[in-house]
């Protein structure tokens, strides 16, 4: 029975992890494009006949943005998330297919095409790896991608743009038929999925208008008006997320808000439910709410709200039906903002019981080394261990500074053929044998590398931390031919060089956040990143926290953020009061090293400060030196030394 439970618990949390990857995955496609779709939503509210200036001249820019613009940068997008840059390369040319193919804005083509693209030529890429002649790798690599992405947009064109079609066309029957037998308010389970999908307009403008129109030629107004178009339910959605979300999701939330409510621009909130896909429960309640509303309070509209802002409803609602317009708009906020809020209080508690299991689970090990037991050992490896891969969300600073010290250890363990490499969670190399995490963080690298054997660890620079996985490795080893030649090493980038204008000494944080920000304006002002990484690098904190012990804290931004660093490069602050980072009392950091890669050249210092940060004394030098030279000549000793 116990069993059984435990099972069922495991299988729940599988297909929840599971869901949310893929909400995050399509959140990721949208949200670094969000500025497009503010473009085109201002063009839109300004310009249309029904806008704030109609201009019939300007108003052209309005089809060809829907139609091109935003399908194609959402397929760009996707396909670099699986396949880098020639992924979206070929997510671009897929896009194509499905955009020609159907007659209808194809954003949900988009998000399914663009990412098949991506692999496509991902796999195409790995299979050919190694076995392209000397001179030939730029033709091999131009006509592959142009062959794969006609291929693709072929696909999309003759199967992914139709089936998405009949999908808009199957949403839309299916609306009509609720509308038809008056059960008007269940009309919302279909509507608003279908919004989330993109499918927005195909469902207001194909069955919505046409009905409503016909009901107030005879009526006088029609509610079918408002049942897509009411901006209460999204409005509700955004304010959960501005008093009970996290992250970048809570500080976009207001800008967000003025966009949705007053310009009309419902799609800005689309990715928000995308990344909390238990979300659209608090949509379809809201939604359900709103069309209940208008039809006990008769409320309806003159002719469609486009765009959906709060003014244009009310410039289409008739001197008798203000009560049931309003009362619809604040009905379906507050009922979604109260499903909105309770669901992501609940992800709260769930990741505070999580840090729970986790520390008891640390008390318990913490126990056992008291009591002379030696460190836990990793899960069993079936087979040879050729490749251990250190992953943190963005696969900067942490990793990295964690590979560096595991492949020290491989290397005095007689294991130097294994190699120990640094990656970011979602770009997990498929050769990964072991994978080492932080706990909060192993679920999704689990998912991302299902067959590797996966470690999690609280702090990288724990070097106790490592003994574990070197016995598995020894174990795996055993019985086994004899260990293949190491891979030749790549040859190394130019190693990034600091300056005394890269040290900030003396400092005084109130908080993290403070401290962080502080990081991130430097290497603003540094020319490295845009003010956006400075966002993103709170946001990163967030996820995880980038304390990694011995006084160090290392701020970096998130994986997603990577397009905001226009250059490598790291600012040292020192802080000799300390700056708590969060969890255990210990957890104070005297130096900040904030970091935006932008390529491999921080990789050696950063394994320089690994090494520096092995010897307390040399810490506490460094931690309260007045003089920036010290620590340019002790980072500068130690990157000499490797």
């Amino acid at each position: 029975m116990a069993t059984n439970a435990t099972n069922a618990r495991t299988g729940l949390a599988d297909t929840k992890v599971r869901v949310q990857q893929v909400g995050r995955f399509l959140s990721n496609m949208v949200m670094p494009n969000i500025s497009a779709f503010v473009a085109w939503g201002l063009i839109t509210s300004l310009f249309i006949p029904t806008g704030w200036t109609p201009n019939e001249h300007m108003a052209k820019l309005v089809g060809p943005m829907i139609t091109y613009l935003l399908p194609l940068l959402i397929g760009y997008t996707g396909g670099r998330l699986v396949g880098g840059d020639r992924g979206a390369v070929v997510g671009a040319i897929s896009t194509m297919g499905v955009v020609v193919g159907a007659s209808i804005p194809m954003f949900l083509g988009a998000m399914i095409i663009g990412p098949i693209g991506g692999y496509a030529i991902r796999e195409f890429d790995r299979m050919v790896e190694g076995r392209v002649r000397a001179g030939f790798e730029m033709l091999v690599a131009n006509f592959s991608a142009g062959i794969i992405g006609m291929l693709v947009a072929i696909l999309a064109y003759l199967v992914v743009g139709p089936v998405v079609a009949s999908l808009s066309v199957w949403l839309g029957a299916g609306v009509q038929a609720l509308i038809n037998t008056g059960w008007i308010p269940l009309a919302s389970l279909l509507v608003e999925p279908a919004k989330i999908l993109f499918l927005n307009n195909t469902i207001n403008h194909g069955v919505f208008t046409p009905l409503g129109t016909q009901e107030a030629l005879a009526h006088g107004k029609s509610l079918v008006f408002l049942i897509e178009a009411n901006p209460g339910p999204g409005l509700g959605l955004l304010l959960a997320y501005f008093f009970f979300g996290r992250g970048v999701a809570k500080q976009s939330s207001p800008a967000a808000m003025i966009i949705h409510f007053l310009g009309g621009i419902h799609e800005i909130y689309f990715p928000y439910v995308l990344m909390k896909p238990r979300l659209i429960v608090a949509m379809i309640a809201g939604g359900m709410a709103g069309v209940f509303a208008l039809s006990v309070l008769g409320g309806g509209l003159r002719a469609p709200a486009s765009p959906g802002s709060i003014f244009a409803v009310l410039l289409m609602t008739p001197a008798d039906g203000f009560v049931g317009v309003i009362g619809a708009v604040v009905a379906g906020g507050v009922v979604t903002f109260l499903v909105a809020a309770g669901l992501l209080k609940s992800d709260r508690r769930e990741a505070a019981e999580g840090d729970l299991d986790d520390a008891v689970a640390r008390v318990h090990a913490m126990k056992a080394e008291s009591k002379g037991a030696a460190p836990a050992a990793a899960p069993a490896h079936a087979g040879p261990v050729r490749r251990i891969v250190v992953a943190c969300d963005a696969g900067m600073g942490s990793s990295a500074m964690g590979a560096n010290m595991l492949q020290k250890k491989l290397a005095a363990a007689g294991l130097a053929d294994v190699r120990a490499t640094n990656a970011a969670i979602n770009s997990l190399p498929p050769d990964a044998d072991i994978v080492i995490t932080q706990a909060t963080l192993t679920d999704r690298a689990r998912h991302a590398a299902p067959g590797a054997t996966h470690v999690s660890i609280d702090n990288f620079l724990d070097g106790g931390a490592y003994d574990g996985v070197i016995a598995t490795v020894k174990a795996a080893r055993e019985g086994t031919a004899p260990a293949a030649p190491a891979t030749p090493a790549a040859a190394p980038a130019a190693a990034l060089r600091l300056s005394e204008g890269d040290i900030f000494l003396g400092l005084k944080a109130a908080s993290k956040e403070e401290a962080i920000r502080f990081a991130g304006q430097k290497l603003v002002e540094a020319g490295c990143v845009t003010p956006a990484y400075v966002d993103a690098m709170l946001a990163r904190e967030q996820v995880v926290s980038t304390y990694l012990g011995q006084s160090l804290a290392m701020p970096h931004g998130t994986h997603e953020a990577r397009g905001e660093v226009i250059r490598t490069g790291i600012v040292v602050c020192q802080y000799p009061e300390g700056v708590w980072f969060g969890g255990d009392e210990g957890n104070v950091a005297h130096l900040v090293v904030g970091l935006a890669a932008k390529g491999d050249e921080h990789l050696a210092l950063i394994s320089a400060l690994a090494g520096v940060l092995e010897k307390p004394k040399v810490v506490e030098h460094l931690s309260h030196t007045a003089s920036a030279a010290d620590i340019l000549r002790i980072l500068e000793l130690a990157t000499t030394a490797r």
